[in-house]
């Protein structure tokens, strides 16, 4: 499974609807379930981002389409990396000269 951390900002709709964060988020797990992604973590911060998003999945075409169905819907914007376990950068530090 690849892992992805999602950075996330409000937008102003977002902002508009915010008491609703909670209830969009454990929709979207659901959703995120039923299209192969697992989301392991939903954490909300103060800072420079609004949320973070910790998933999981096996195809990066459901990932995706995953995203781009959140980000249409207007209430968030979001930057997606690639993140990689320990056992991983292992297997890829093996690869440096």
């Amino acid at each position: 499974m690849t892992t992805y951390v999602t950075l996330i900002n409000f937008t102003e709709q977002g902002l508009k609807t915010i008491k609703d964060t909670v209830k969009r988020s454990e929709a979207a797990k659901k959703t995120a379930a039923a299209n192969g992604v697992k989301v392991k973590e939903i954490l909300w911060l103060q800072g420079q981002y609004d949320m973070v998003v910790i998933s999981e999945s096996d195809d990066d075409t459901k990932r995706m389409a995953l995203a781009l169905n959140t980000l249409k819907n207007g209430n968030v914007r979001g930057q997606t990396l690639r993140a990689y376990t320990a056992s991983e950068m292992e297997k890829i530090l093996e690869q440096v000269a």
